[in-house]
């Protein structure tokens, strides 16, 4: 097949998002398909055999790490040369619904994908007048696609609600080889804890951002003294979380990619994952492949990753108690631990980037069948 993706956020960007997509797009080329992707400018021309087209933008104030790209006519001329058989919208919001109206022009099938609840996210920037107008475009575009997509059950039921239309799921994926608990080392421990690697380290890796909640794990620290807090990522709150946790058992570790995040993972002895705002949390999934158990709020679709009791535990969204009552429990058990630590790993193993994308592969054949319709 010959797919068109637009995407909001690509390369050189690091989040749930992109992760997603580079796994997708790799595995899709892999297949036999040719990929073009739509994504704004700055990122590489092209990325595992498929070709990227830059869309230049602008910084998002609010989040200047964030590129808006609107389209413009040399998307459209790159369209028709390609000739797409599908196009697939992810997150479309400024540069998606630009592939979703050459979609309808050009009778191309259309798949879109729901990955981030952008109309929650309007609280956090003091954008709150616009959450019912985020919430109607989204619903107005989204119900244009002949199919879509979202990549947790909790997710699907609030598309659902929201009066969008023909909601799939979109399973859930990891790289089990990549993230593994053999790439534990001392060192990382050292890195992690400050130098003291002895002591218990809790992690969080996500970006540093106001929705992630990340300032509620000071409630831990204060619980459980002795242990450690190493918080990996980046984010334009990373400045005042820095004073936010100044004085504690904090470690901001930067961005961290490839072979250092796995060991990031691998060397920590537990996960924590605040935010109430995703609509997945690859992260989750990643620790779980790494032998961690997780602790994680109670919303959205944490219970589906983790397993009450089994892999981890969920806590009740901003109850100091709850979550320092699960750390505990966890890290003065060892023998707890060890259970939770393979049984995290079993469940990853379960899911893979592969399977994932044949049943995405299964959607867009699903849609060839529309060609020439508007959905």
């Amino acid at each position: 097949m010959r797919i068109a993706l637009f995407t909001e956020t690509f390369l050189p960007a690091t989040n749930g998002v992109v992760t997603r997509l580079k796994h997708t797009t790799e595995e899709l080329v892999h297949a036999g398909d040719e990929v073009l992707v739509f994504a704004p400018s700055g990122g590489p021309y092209s990325y595992a055999g498929a070709k990227v087209y830059g869309v230049p933008g602008l910084p998002f104030p609010p989040y200047p790490q964030i590129q808006v790209s609107p389209p413009h006519p040399g998307v459209r001329r790159t369209l028709q040369r390609f000739r797409p058989e599908v196009i697939h919208a992810a997150n479309p919001f400024i540069l998606g619904p630009g592939g979703m109206f050459y979609a309808r022009r050009l009778k191309v099938p259309l798949v879109a994908s729901y990955h981030t609840n952008v109309a929650t996210y309007t609280r956090f920037y003091k954008l709150g007048f616009f959450e019912n107008a985020t919430r109607w475009w989204t619903r107005t575009w989204h119900n244009r696609a002949h199919i879509n997509i979202c990549t947790s059950e909790a997710t699907r039921e609030y598309l659902l609600r929201e009066g969008i239309k023909r909601v799939k799921l979109w399973p859930q994926g990891v790289d089990a080889q990549r993230f593994h608990p053999d790439k534990a080392s001392k060192e990382w421990r050292i890195r992690l804890s400050g130098g003291y690697p002895e002591e218990k380290i809790l992690l969080y890796v996500g970006r540093l951002a106001p929705e992630k909640s990340i300032g509620r794990l000071k409630a831990v620290l204060r619980g459980v003294p002795t242990a450690r807090l190493a918080i990996v990522g980046e984010g334009p709150a990373r400045k005042d979380l820095e004073k936010e946790f100044q004085g504690t058992n904090t470690v901001f570790a930067g961005l961290l990619k490839g072979e250092s995040l796995a060991s990031a993972y691998a060397s920590a002895d537990l996960f924590l994952f605040p935010s109430t705002t995703e609509t997945l949390g690859i992260a989750m999934i990643e620790a779980l492949a790494s032998g961690l158990p997780v602790v994680a709020a109670r919303s959205g679709a944490a219970h589906e990753v983790v397993l009450e009791g089994e892999n981890g535990f969920l806590y009740k969204p901003g109850s100091g108690t709850e979550v320092v009552a699960a750390v505990r429990r966890i890290l003065e058990d060892d023998a707890l631990r060890g259970v939770m630590s393979r049984r995290a790993r079993a469940a990853a193993e379960k899911r893979s980037w592969e399977a994932s994308t044949v049943t995405l592969r299964g959607y867009y054949e699903e849609v060839l069948s529309f060609r020439g319709t508007a959905a």
